[in-house]
Parts: C-alpha cells; structure tokens; sequence
C-alpha cells in the first residue's frame, strides 16, 4: 500500500491557512479537482435533459457519471442511486414516502448513536402514523452499540432498522451486518448512514446487509450532495412518487427539481479523489476504491492510536468510548475546563475543533452535558503525525 500524506496534502489549497484542521467531522477541506471540476462544469454549456442537442446530453451525461461514481463507491447498481442536496433531505423524503403506507402498531427501531439525520425522519413518520420508535442503546462504557439488542427490538411489526455504520461523534463503528441479520428476520427495511464511514473505509451494500446507504459527498470532500442508495433498484418504483413530473421513474421519483450539474461534476471528481488516494491502486474504479479506502483505514488507525494514547495519559482528560472498530473521530473532556473554554484555547494555538454542549445525542444518554460539554475532533486524509503531537501539546496545557 502506498498512502503518501504528504502528496494528498498537495491537493488541498485550503491548507495554506496556517490551521490544523481537526474539524472534518463537519466536512474535509475540498481538493483542488474537486473545484476544478464543478468551476468546469459551471462554464460549459449545460441545459436540462431530454433535448437531443449537446448541452441537453451534457446534463445527462453528469447525472449518469454521478450515479455511476456513487454506486462504485457503494458496490451497488446506478439504477438504485438518489442523488440530493444532503443525506438529510433524502433520508426525510424516504421516510415521507414509506410512512405514508404505515398504521396504527407499526414501528421503527433507531439508535443512540445515530445522527439526528438517521433519527428525526423516522420519528416523524412513526408519529404521524401512531406508530412506536424503539431504541438502540449503546453502551455508556465503550460507547459500542450491542448489535444483539436488534434480535429483541426488531419484530413482525418493524418497518424500518435505521443504523449508522460511524459516528461522527465518538467514532464507533457497529456491526451494521448483525443488526441488518435481525432486521431480515422480519422483513424490516435497514437503512444504513454511512456518511461518517465513507472517507474512511470500503463500503459494500450487499456485506452490510443494507437495504438503503446514505452518504454525503462532503464528508470526503466532495460538494454539497447527498445520495441514497438501493440495494434493489426497482423498490424505487414502488414507493410514493415524490417528484414534480409525473412520469419520474427509478431513482427520479425521490428527486425533486433539477440537479445542480456543476456540483454533480463536483461529485463525480470527489469520487475519482478518493480512488487515487493510494497510489498503487489499479483496475476499475471500485477496485481503486476498495485499494485507496483500504490504505486510509490503515493510515488513519496509526494517527488515531497515537492521539488516543496521548490524551489518555493526561490525568484532567477522559476519552469518551473505547469501542473496537472506529473511524477517526474522537470526543473527549477536560477536568474543570467546559468545552467552549477547551476549544477556545485550541483556536489560540491553531487548532480547529468543536464543543459539544452534550444535551442530545449519544452525549446526552452518557451524562456529557453534566460536565461542561465534550471537544470534538476529527481527522482527515490529509491530517499528518505532527498536526495530531500539536493538538496533543495544547490540550496538556490545560492542565
């Protein structure tokens, strides 16, 4: 494997700013081909689908490349592939379109860990249904998420297992495969948020037992675009039409308006980014993700071990969790500092991290808000070691 952190920095303009940038868990920083593609595709002639002259079959032809990027990313079939603004919105349009078929003793299993995103629209649509919304609950120690509480929480009435295959905020990663397992016992639908998961490791759909993944270009990268990817395509043309034109087929049927082409064309480079993160990696594009996804796993399982170690022999520091398979993602606190302050005096020193105020979410069932709040970090392709030792440095001066 060939992961070379020093070229991958290359890429990235938005570096020169003097910052470290330990905030991707809000979004990496874009890579230069990346914005070279979307300004491209923003000066070319592009119009909506359907005519037969070239600017028509330009907009096609992005549609196309975005749905076949985001299927090489997931191992899916481009048929099966919504393309949108956010995973938030599609997730939302998805749950609107299944609950509308919902009634009265139905329910939904969600999980602590989850993301609002993989959360709210179930809890919605399971309200308007008089529906019931159990709960996952993950473990307050390691912040693991049990997988077999699914065999007792899933049951002949459950529509939808919704499942994060990351957190973005304590980086754990479940065993998404055993809970899809139950799920399919009962003929549940699983949807899978792989938002936090994608920049990080391989994906594939059909491993997870995932029905439906959602992702988020900007999690890599990429431009503000979302997809929701079906494992079985022709469910897209059994669920509630929530397009504008009548006869919208396939994945169009959860699509709202025209696309944004140039942000597509934004997509489809981020994708190809990816690919070419190793610089080994050869053969189609799903073979140079599964090779580049493979060598940042690696990469990043080094940086993250050492900053765990670091924090953990600071006596006025608690890592939050411990799980065994994470991405790298961290929250912590510091003894006597709230988290404002703590992030305060990291901007101070050049570094850029969030404070969680610990009232919803995971951090909210493991008491976080009781302590002033929880520092939140994240790192990205392009982290280095020496980033990870300058963070280090500024949270043992809060000693």
């Amino acid at each position: 494997m060939a992961f070379d952190v020093a070229a991958v920095r290359g890429l990235f303009p938005a570096l020169g700013d003097g910052w470290v940038h330990l905030d991707a868990p809000a979004g990496m920083q874009v890579p230069e081909q990346v914005a070279t593609a979307a300004s491209t595709a923003l000066r070319a002639p592009v119009s909506g689908p359907g005519g037969i002259f070239p600017a028509s079959q330009r907009a096609e032809a992005i549609v196309e490349a975005a749905r076949r990027a985001i299927a090489d990313l997931v191992g899916a079939n481009p048929a099966g592939v919504v393309l949108g603004p956010n995973s938030a919105v599609l997730l939302q349009r998805l749950a609107d379109a299944l609950g509308d078929g919902w009634m009265i003793g139905d329910d939904v299993v969600v999980s602590r860990l989850d993301h609002p995103a993989n959360v709210a629209p179930w809890q919605r649509a399971a309200q308007r249904s008089g529906g019931t919304v159990r709960w996952a609950e993950v473990d307050i120690e390691t912040c693991e998420l049990p997988t077999w509480q699914y065999q007792e929480l899933v049951n002949p009435r459950t529509k939808v297992v919704a499942i994060t295959a990351a957190s973005g905020a304590v980086g754990t990663r479940p065993d998404v495969r055993q809970a899809a397992e139950a799920a399919a016992e009962h003929g549940a639908l699983v949807v899978v948020d792989a938002s936090s998961a994608a920049p990080f490791v391989p994906l594939d759909i059909t491993a997870m037992g995932a029905d439906v993944v959602a992702v988020n270009a900007s999690a890599w990268g990429g431009p503000p675009v979302g997809a929701l990817v079906f494992k079985n395509a022709a469910v897209l043309d059994q669920l509630p039409s929530l397009a504008l034109e009548p006869g919208a087929r396939g994945p169009e049927r959860l699509e709202l308006g025209p696309p944004a082409y140039p942000l597509l064309a934004g997509l489809v480079a981020s994708v190809d980014y990816l690919a070419g993160l190793d610089d080994a990696a050869v053969g189609p594009r799903r073979e140079r993700l599964l090779t580049s996804l493979g060598s940042v796993k690696s990469y990043q399982a080094g940086l993250l071990a050492n900053l765990t170690n670091g924090l953990r022999k600071m006596r006025h520091v608690m890592v939050i969790g411990d799980a065994m398979r994470r991405v790298p993602s961290m929250a912590f606190t510091v003894n006597g500092v709230k988290a404002v302050e703590a992030v305060e005096h990291l901007a101070e020193r050049g570094v850029c991290a969030f404070a969680d105020p610990g009232t919803h979410g995971v951090f909210a069932v493991l008491g976080v808000g009781e302590v002033g709040g929880a520092v939140r970090v994240g790192m990205a392709h392009y982290t280095n070691a020496s980033e990870v030792d300058q963070l280090v440095r500024a949270v043992a001066e809060l000693a």
